[in-house]
């Protein structure tokens, strides 16, 4: 164990403090260079109708039901503590007003209906998980990603495990919907090599009706970031008939060169409808049911777009 480490265990520091993680996914290629371990946090500020990863909104830990997979043994029934799983016809298996997310009932289900989305893990837990993959990071330049959710929700966790990363000499990147306290983000640039900023839609009104949040913050935020000398890629999702209008890629790109010279490159990342089998397993409403994924060619064009724009745009699957 490093130096640092020890340190940190001596203050008491690296146990003391807790984040919850939804997953710790290894050999990663689309969340920043080379090859990445993805540590996803809980809680997110935003309520994207097209969210691909529902079970990171809330913060605390949350019990899902993927139905499909349900063999009707009714142990579940049996070994909640709180009464809180159900089987009322045409209704959620899990009663969430009784649920405490225990995860008895996953603990019991042999079948993997039910899932746990977060846990509590401490630095030391996270730290061990992502500094097994550094072979992967040396050879391919890669390295650590947080993501959510929002993971400048748990900046001081972040810090703490990017300066571990750091003196190991591991590549960090902070993957960010852009909407935190500026505080939080001046925390942790000084230990982030690489950012990765979502630019959902220009217009606030329309950023509100489909995120929840106005983009005021978040724009000042993306401008703090260039104004700090940080690494940043931007990025878009792309939603058909949300965000692809020509209007609003003509926005994006001013505001980007608006930001000067290190601002001018853009990922899209087209729409898909991954996230509604976990909405599902959520008892959540997908608020994008009537959206279809976006065709190659329309993908293509809008990318040509930003390219004719003066801006440097890629695709990221």
């Amino acid at each position: 164990m490093c130096a640092f480490m020890e340190s940190e265990k001596k203050n008491g520091g690296i146990h003391s403090k807790n984040a919850i993680i939804t997953n710790i996914q290894g050999f990663s290629i689309h969340d920043g260079p080379g090859i990445r371990t993805v540590v996803f946090f809980k809680g997110c500020p935003l309520s994207c109708r097209w969210c691909a990863n529902p079970e990171c909104l809330s913060e605390t830990p949350r019990m899902g039901f993927i139905e499909s997979l349900c063999a009707d043994c009714g142990t579940c029934f049996k070994v909640c503590p709180n009464g809180a799983i159900r089987n009322t016809e045409g209704e959620h298996r899990i009663d969430y007003s009784r649920c405490e997310s225990c995860g008895t009932c996953v603990e019991n289900c042999f079948y993997g209906a039910l899932v746990q989305y977060g846990k509590s893990m401490t630095l030391e837990e996270v730290w061990d998980a992502v500094r097994r993959d550094r072979m992967f990071y040396e050879s391919s330049g890669g390295g650590v990603t947080v993501s959510g959710g929002e993971p400048l929700l748990w900046a001081g966790f972040v810090r703490k495990l990017f300066e571990l990363c750091h003196h190991e000499k591991i590549n960090t990147c902070v993957e960010t919907c852009g909407l935190a306290d500026p505080k939080t983000l001046l925390e942790v640039i000084p230990v982030t090599d690489y950012f990765l900023f979502d630019l959902k839609h220009m217009d606030p009104d329309a950023h509100r009706k489909y995120t929840g949040q106005s983009n005021d913050a978040i724009l000042n935020n993306a401008a703090l970031l260039l104004a700090q000398g940080s690494d940043v890629v931007f990025r878009q999702p792309l939603i058909p008939g949300v965000n692809d209008e020509v209007w609003n890629v003509e926005a994006t790109a001013r505001f980007l060169k608006g930001l000067g010279e290190n601002a001018l490159r853009l990922q899209l990342m087209p729409y898909h409808r991954l996230g509604e089998s976990k909405s599902r397993a959520l008892n959540r409403i997908h608020g994008m049911d009537e959206a279809t994924a976006i065709e190659d060619e329309h993908l293509e064009a809008v990318r040509k777009a930003y390219i004719q724009l003066g801006i440097e745009c890629t695709i990221s699957m």
